[in-house]
């Protein structure tokens, strides 16, 4: 898996390389701006890049702009950004193309590697993963309208998992519950939220995008 890494303070960065290089995966190329990634990305087109939210000269949101920008240049690249802070609306940024093959994840969640590596190669396999802490801010809210209000608890508990980025089966598994049952509450909360079959677009991203927007 080759990986183009984007992160402008260099300890991090070059902790972030040492990692993926032990855990297998080829780092093609380490920037430490938003420039520098979009470059990296058209001229490695790498299976998946790991990009800083907040990259200089700002340090507000050049990486998610420069990732964003770079999944145009190479269309559907692979981008997996972390985050200091949970910001809902940077998700959402990430997933409005519908093309899947994004993940946004928490800095801390670096710390245990073997979910961090996994994260890495969900998104490259096109994947969409979301840092479980986002999904439980998501989850305390409570207004009026809101699109999520069609769901059942367990729907929504299954749509929970998949904004996680777990597949069918491993929702299955954390629910106790045949594929078929998971299948089935999947395909409800297709219905329910209006997200007909499609060769364009991904329902899987797309209903966890109406999730994050609720």
């Amino acid at each position: 898996m080759r990986v183009v890494i984007a992160e402008d303070s260099v300890l991090l960065r070059e902790g972030l390389r040492r990692l993926l290089t032990d855990a297998g995966c080829e780092v093609v190329a380490t920037v430490g701006d938003g420039p520098g990634l979009v470059d990296a990305v058209v001229t490695h087109q790498p299976d998946v890049s790991v990009v800083d939210v907040r990259m200089p000269p700002s340090h507000r949101d050049e990486g998610l702009r420069a990732a964003i920008r770079a999944r145009s240049e190479v269309t559907g690249s692979p981008i997996l950004v972390l985050s200091q802070y949970v910001e809902k609306q940077y998700a959402a940024e990430l997933l409005a193309d519908g093309a899947g093959a994004v993940g946004y994840l928490l800095k801390d969640r670096v710390a245990d590697v073997r979910e961090f590596v996994d994260a890495v190669r969900r998104v490259a396999a096109g994947g969409t993963v979301m840092d479980p802490e986002v999904v439980a801010q998501l989850l305390v809210r409570n207004r009026r309208n809101d699109p999520m209000s069609a769901l059942t608890p367990r729907e929504r508990e299954v749509l929970t998992l998949m904004a996680e980025g777990r597949s069918n089966t491993a929702i299955a598994s954390h629910l106790v519950v045949s594929s078929g049952a998971v299948e089935k509450h999947i395909s409800n909360v297709f219905s329910k939220l209006g997200l007909e079959p499609t060769t364009k677009d991904h329902r899987r991203v797309l209903a966890v995008l109406a999730y994050l927007r609720s």
